[in-house]
């Protein structure tokens, strides 16, 4: 049974509490209260009262939740769920350090979003800022939220993406956590046609009725007609027209130094990199704390700010909510349109 099948009219979104020695618990207090998410989705909060209550207090807030032992959805009333799972004192949290015991609340906060939404509980995922460390330490093998994610859902050979969004620009990456030197290898025809077609599909999923995708190049001035490696033009370049031919508005590969000087001037709704800080330190330079980060190819909508868990503020109730709530909001817009679907 979705969210919608019993007669609710908004997505319920299940909100994963992060990091409990960063911005993460005054973040989802914020999220709790604020009018615009309420008014767009019902939230499903997944964490500990207690926890919920510090960030609270830190941001200075009296919050009107629904404190719950079992992950009842949220009423028509729009009134806060809080799925107490009862597993952290925040007493026990040092603030601003990597600790095991905010990567392990994190990490089962998280979790438990993700099989609220697989079972149909809720419609979407967000989250408030992890810590990659502190989560190591809890579990070993963990490498960013895609992986996680397929584990937890049972699907590792689902094809997902990280998409990071600020301003109404999207960017993608065909090659995301690996070495620099595992990059070319990776760039692939299959590949990039790939993320063509995700990132096309997770667009119009978002509400771009005909997106204009930039691919970027993967070697300096986009191979340089092949002084500088034919990647550009043997392997992206051929990628780029099959999903032209499948009726997908891209164009390139583009010279990697200049092509987001376009975007950003509105010539695309998306930009198609190849690694990693090849997209993040432009969209980071535009924006740091603006950003979204969706993570998409997943049954489910799911998001979170851009920005890190921001130990050096915790805990002094100066955390800018923007991205958060352009997370929520964005989360709630894609489960909206999937549910009218």
């Amino acid at each position: 049974m979705t969210a919608m099948t019993s007669g609710r009219t908004l997505p319920v979104l299940a909100l994963a509490v992060g990091d409990p020695a960063g911005i993460g618990p005054e973040l989802a207090a914020r999220a709790a209260v604020d009018p615009d998410i309420l008014a767009a989705a019902r939230l499903l909060i997944v964490g500990d009262a207690r926890v919920l209550a510090q960030g609270a207090a830190v941001a200075g807030l009296d919050l009107d939740v629904e404190v719950r032992p079992e992950p009842v959805p949220p009423a028509p009333d729009g009134r806060p769920v809080l799925f107490d799972l009862g597993h952290l004192d925040p007493a026990t949290i040092t603030p601003g350090q990597v600790q095991r015991a905010g990567g392990a609340f994190a990490l089962r906060n998280f979790r438990v979003a993700i099989e609220l939404a697989a079972s149909g509980r809720a419609d979407a995922v967000c989250f408030t800022p992890f810590n990659k460390a502190a989560m190591r330490l809890e579990h070993p093998s963990y490498d960013d939220e895609i992986g996680f994610t397929a584990e937890v859902l049972g699907r590792e050979d689902i094809v997902a993406k990280e998409f990071n969004i600020l301003d109404g620009l999207w960017n993608a990456r065909i090659t995301s956590h690996v070495p620099l030197s595992a990059v070319a290898s990776l760039v692939t025809y299959e590949a990039v046609l790939e993320g063509l077609r995700l990132t096309d599909r997770s667009l119009r999923d978002s509400g771009f009725a005909s997106p204009r995708i930039a691919v970027a190049g993967l070697n300096p001035h986009a191979g340089d007609g092949g002084n500088f490696g034919h990647e550009d033009d043997q392997i992206i370049a051929p990628a780029v027209l099959a999903g032209q031919r499948d009726g997908i508005d891209a164009q390139g590969p583009f010279p990697p130094d200049t092509v987001f000087v376009r975007a950003t001037k509105g010539a695309f709704d998306a930009v198609l990199t190849m690694y990693h800080d090849q997209g993040q330190i432009a969209m980071k330079l535009i924006g740091f704390d603006r950003g979204v980060t969706l993570l998409g190819g997943f049954p489910f909508p799911i998001c979170t700010p851009a920005h890190g868990s921001a130990y050096d503020i915790a805990g002094r109730g100066i955390a800018n909510f923007g991205a958060t709530k352009a997370a929520v909001l964005l989360a709630a817009k894609m489960a909206a349109g999937r549910i009218a679907a």
